[in-house]
């Protein structure tokens, strides 16, 4: 019964997020979190470096992935080491990727892909999860690898479920204009709908659609994904690894595909995407897995022993320092400026 109260206090937590999300932050005073002065200009002024909503959500949604990650991990059995090195190893190949794989699609240096990580993580995911469980031979009982599989699946639906919010807060990964999507959508939209306010929300100045209402690609995805990782999880729990795996990747992938073609931010070329490309060849790759990996008895899951590894000053140092490291790499916009002003208030003096 743990784990089903677990499954529904995670879903709970999750939808009530969201539904705050949903409303607030496509308001404008939700994109920048703080302005930090630079450089000094002629006039007393300060030129700023805007910290964003995008990086606080980005960094927990990392979070909340690693978290989810550590603790169902931990629960099949395995030890610290083999978590830090799985869970280390892929956030080291998929951050890097976000970035490269934008530029090489997108040909900008300023943007980020959360598709090409993800394709990149499920390439490697399968190879990972051997070398960890080579590293572990002393066990009694170790976990099948599809276990481990559908654990990387659930941890990064939740994880891109709620970046999606991030997504909202910047007015990035924007959906098209409710006027031109398909004549069955339109009478469902009428009301769910995205209304973007701010020059620099990326919807404004890179097609022009301030104040236009959108198809809310974000948040259809948000939910999406994280009811994915929600049927994954309970299929873990009931004993089914390889359909909680394949659930989680076909669920997410297969969304991808489809929600891109409801999108008007730009996606490269060609009829369908690279990012679409990269979905649909994961599809494929993740049945061979679950058909060639070797297999073994599933462990009872035990929530308790991965709180454990959670609840120690180390393990919380980490994922404060990933947070932060996140939140590093992603809150600082490069592709928006600020003016700082200072002065006193002699009154209060």
């Amino acid at each position: 019964m743990t784990l089903w109260f677990f499954l529904i206090g995670l879903a709970t937590a999750s939808f009530a997020l969201c539904a705050w999300a949903f409303r607030a932050l496509p308001r404008e005073e939700w994109q920048f979190v703080a302005a930090l002065p630079t450089d000094k200009r002629d006039d007393g002024s300060w030129s700023g470096r805007n910290l964003t909503y995008y990086g606080v959500f980005t960094a927990n949604a990392y979070l909340v992935a690693a978290v989810l990650a550590l603790l169902l991990l931990g629960a099949l059995g395995l030890g610290r080491p083999q978590i830090l090195i799985l869970t280390g190893l892929l956030l080291v190949l998929c951050i890097p990727a976000a970035s490269l794989l934008a530029r090489w699609v997108e040909g900008k240096a300023n943007t980020l892909t959360v598709g090409g990580a993800a394709f990149v993580g499920m390439l490697a995911a399968p190879w990972l999860v051997l070398l960890v469980l080579h590293l572990m031979p002393e066990a009694t009982t170790q976990p099948p690898a599809t276990a481990l599989l559908a654990v990387i699946g659930i941890a990064y639906a939740f994880g891109e479920g709620l970046g999606r919010l991030a997504c909202i807060s910047f007015g990035c990964c924007y959906g098209a204009p409710i006027a031109g999507a398909p004549s069955w959508l339109r009478p469902w939209l009428g009301r769910c709908h995205f209304v973007f306010r701010g020059a620099t929300r990326k919807s404004s100045y890179a097609s022009d659609l301030e104040g236009v209402p959108l198809i809310p690609i974000q948040g259809i995805t948000a939910l999406f994904y994280l009811c994915s990782g929600l049927a994954a999880a309970a299929l873990l729990f009931a004993g089914r690894p390889a359909a909680a795996f394949l659930l989680a990747v076909f669920g997410t992938q297969g969304w991808r595909v489809a929600s891109e073609w409801l999108r008007a931010d730009e996606r490269g070329r060609g009829r369908l995407s690279a990012y679409q490309w990269m979905a649909l060849a994961t599809l494929p790759y993740a049945v061979l897995c679950c058909l060639f990996l070797p297999a073994a008895p599933l462990p009872a899951l035990d929530l308790a022993r991965g709180a454990g590894l959670l609840w120690s000053p180390g393990t919380i140092l980490v994922l404060q320092g990933l947070w932060f490291a996140i939140f590093l790499h992603t809150g600082r916009s490069r592709v928006t400026g600020s003016t700082v002003a200072f002065h006193v208030h002699h009154e209060c003096i």
